[in-house]
């Protein structure tokens, strides 16, 4: 059996160390001999007919050494459509659009060049809020949409809507026509959000051999193999991507951005060719958590069981379809998630604006539902008089209840998580003392979000020294998941000690096929499949050393570093004498293992237009905090913050602590700091941390932190990604917080202080949506 000392362990991070002191070498740090820098040509307007690109003055500059436009690359890309060309062609779609790239022999002499390239455009209208883009005259920001290729079918579009997914389970319109229920109705809006990762997307591409290999900060290089191919119009077999140490992604880096445009110029030039983005770059252009609007009304008899509910949500794509008709999918498992419904309707909606593409943060739009899910909540609690607490013991989803999409859920988890946070909080003095004379509030909340499945693959050489080597496409982010659960996987069931597993950095050449490292996958799937690989490896070295020991394989076991006979201590030999005997007479002990999700099935019938009909792991979330809101400035302090999170197994608390603390402090930044905001003209209007409000010190509140072990789970060893939920329920539950201290109806975030002021002088009107038609009810695209 594998060694059960070591798959559970407060295991510092290997890592820490170099990156503490300055040495590990990002993919910003990289050179190589006779590299040259690139720049991109931006467009500086949000809607416009391109005339005429000019690239030759642009050529005949100092030290420039290849240019790339729209024709050295017409191929379009995206996710569900493929609406999306690498450079714009007959006309931009949003500030910022890439219109040509150029290489020279410094960054200072690629940009002069790019400052040269003449640009005639004749100006179209632009719509940049979702409001103007659903205006019965809009102007389409795709007036060719009907002519993109449809990459996955069953979901509706047409116009600005890039994208709309839909769940319809019972009968709404009963449940809101009974005499004895209370129906509720409430808007909520919330802003985009910037990754603000340390380091900017970044990539060194060269070409040799008719082969590409690009070097880049990825939390996806099969996709960035796959892309590029695509764009470069070659098979994918000719891109090799390999992926140094991340500097931060979040979610960011989860698509393939800037790597086609260093892959095009390296073949044209001939010459390594390294493309950063700027700081102002990486804030006007980031993929940023998207703005999105959201109308919730819910059918709730007198005793609080909720017989129906219906929601629209919108999500601004910007310009291209991008992740965001991906992410429509979370809406149903969110929105639609915590509570039992009796019935359900769902409508969300991608909607092109000519404003910067948006994209994957972590927990996605889980984040903003979850704040508008339990706000509504709670805005039901008053409606029919019931304690929010109490409302939400009889009401959250329990074992074999049925969610949104009809999958049935497997125990009773959230349930059991209320009850830890009420002892909880009942074992600690409430910190009402510290508000003083300010408005104090209190709130509790549920979440549910999941874990993102998905094929991974990996491989284990065992070496002569008794150590062992992983080969997968995984990547670290940060969340130290490559650098701690999978050694401490593959190290329980080999017997060996977790720093006695080399992890190998992501070679696509080398590593099989991984979806990549987000939605909290990289434990259960990459740990998974390391875990089968581990079990063909084990096989292997326990046949050797039965013929070495002259014992039954099942007679032996493996544990610090040694084959031993059961039960008798001293009996066996060292791990590296086994691997030494099997290089003589089998040779190399190795083993491949893979996995993917297995397929939740959803009610048939149920969900139109959906990447994930229904969820194979569910993870929930239970969130409390105390505030204290100035009513003199309208700022809001957080007091106290505690999270009881359901991890499956915790192979590492130490490390899941971290990523607790770490998820609820963003969380802060979106619900009371970050804030991005749309000029007229389309452009973002924060392009520096100096003007981009982040979380700072004085901010950062201790994280009181319960871990709930058991839930089902079909990760390895019953593990569940813990990544990702963290800041899942962090807005919601200071918006909440917020409402009960002041008394008010918190409907939009991030809750800064003029906007909590206009709340408390009442100067902050409601939140109304009118564009959200007033039958929107039935407003679902046929």
């Amino acid at each position: 059996m594998p060694d059960a000392t070591t798959a559970t362990m407060d295991l510092p991070r290997r890592d820490a160390r170099d990156k503490l002191e300055g040495r590990t070498r990002y993919t910003v740090d990289l050179g190589r001999p006779g590299m040259l820098h690139a720049v991109l040509l931006r467009a500086e307007v949000a809607s416009a007919r391109i005339l005429a690109i000019d690239t030759a003055p642009a050529r005949k500059m100092p030290g420039v050494r290849a240019i790339a436009v729209a024709a050295d690359a017409p191929g379009m890309h995206g996710i569900g459509i493929a609406d999306h060309p690498l450079f714009a062609t007959d006309r931009i779609r949003y500030d910022g659009e890439p219109l040509a790239a150029i290489a020279a022999d410094t960054a200072e002499q690629a940009e002069a060049a790019a400052a040269a390239i003449v640009v005639e455009l004749e100006a179209l209208p632009a719509v940049v809020t979702m409001a103007q883009a659903l205006a019965p005259d809009a102007a389409l920001v795709h007036p060719d949409w009907k002519s993109y290729e449809v990459l996955l079918e069953g979901g509706a579009h047409g116009g600005n809507i890039a994208w709309e997914a839909t769940v319809i389970r019972g009968d709404t319109d009963a449940a809101f026509a009974r005499d004895d229920v209370e129906i509720v109705e409430s808007s909520f809006r919330a802003g985009r959000q910037n990754h603000a990762s340390f380091e900017p997307r970044a990539v060194v591409a060269s070409y040799e051999d008719g082969r590409y290999h690009i070097e880049s900060s990825t939390q996806v290089p099969w996709t960035v193999r796959t892309m590029t191919a695509r764009l470069l119009d070659v098979p994918a077999s000719q891109v090799r991507v390999t992926v140094p140490p991340v500097g931060g992604a979040f979610g960011q880096k989860f698509d393939c951005t800037l790597e086609p445009f260093a892959a095009l110029l390296a073949r044209k030039s001939g010459r390594p060719v390294r493309l950063v983005y700027s700081r102002r770059e990486e804030m006007l252009t980031c993929l940023c958590r998207e703005n999105a609007e959201i109308r919730i009304r819910s059918a709730v008899t007198r005793d609080g069981e909720i017989v129906g509910r219906e929601a629209v949500v919108l999500m601004d794509c910007g310009a291209y379809g991008g992740e965001q008709i991906f992410l429509t999918t979370m809406t149903a498992h969110t929105l639609g998630g915590n509570y039992r419904l009796g019935s359900v309707k769902l409508v969300s909606r991608a909607i092109y604006t000519n404003t910067s593409p948006n994209g994957a943060f972590r927990a996605c739009n889980g984040v903003y539902n979850t704040f508008a899910l339990e706000r509504h909540t709670d805005e039901i609690c008053a409606a029919i008089g019931m304690d929010p607490l109490a409302f939400r013991r009889r009401n959250v989803l329990g074992d074999r209840d049925l969610g949104a999409t009809g999958q049935v859920f497997e125990g009773d988890v959230l349930g059991p998580m209320l009850d830890r946070m009420a002892q909880l909080r009942q074992g600690k003095p409430s910190k009402k003392a510290l508000a003083g004379s300010r408005f104090y509030g209190r709130a509790t909340t549920v979440g549910t979000w999941f874990i993102f499945v998905g094929p991974s693959s990996a491989a284990i050489n065992l070496n002569a020294d008794g150590s062992a080597t992983l080969i997968t496409a995984g990547v670290e982010i940060g969340s130290g998941s490559m650098v701690q659960a999978l050694p401490q996987i593959v190290a329980s069931e080999l017997g060996l000690r977790p720093q006695d597993v080399i992890v190998r950095a992501a070679d696509t050449d080398a590593a099989g096929f991984d979806l990549g490292v987000g939605g909290g996958r990289t434990t259960v799937s990459l740990g998974a499949a390391s875990r089968a690989a581990s079990a063909e490896v084990r096989t292997k070295l326990l046949s050797v050393a039965s013929e070495m020991l002259q014992t039954p394989p099942e007679r032996l076991v493996l544990a610090n570093g040694r084959v031993e006979i059961a039960g008798i201590a001293g009996s066996g030999t060292t791990i590296a004498k086994v691997v030494e005997c099997a290089h003589q007479t089998m040779g190399p002990v190795n083993g491949s293992g893979s996995f993917t999700k297995p397929g939740v099935a959803a009610m048939a019938g149920c969900a139109a237009g959906h990447f994930i009909d229904a969820i194979d792991i569910p993870v929930f979330a239970v969130h409390e905090c105390e505030v204290a809101v100035d009513p003199e400035t309208g700022h809001v302090e957080v007091l106290g913050y505690t999270v009881v999170q359901d991890v499956g197994r915790a192979l590492n608390p130490r490390a899941i602590f971290g990523q607790i603390q770490g998820g609820v402090v963003q969380g802060l930044g979106y619900a009371l700091h970050e804030e991005i905001t749309i000029g007229a003209n389309g452009r973002i209007q924060q392009d520096s941390f100096e003007t981009y409000r982040l979380p700072l010190a004085q901010d950062v509140v201790p994280v009181e932190i319960s871990l709930h072990e058991g839930a089902p789970s079909i990760g390895p060893l019953g593990t569940k990604g813990a990544g990702e939920v963290p800041i899942l329920n962090v807005a919601a539950t200071i918006g909440c917080a917020v409402a009960n201290a002041t008394g008010r109806r918190v409907q939009e975030i991030p809750l800064t202080p003029p906007r909590v002021l206009g709340l408390l002088l009442g100067r902050q009107s409601d939140v109304q949506l009118p564009h959200i038609a007033a039958n929107w009810r039935d407003n679902i695209l046929r």
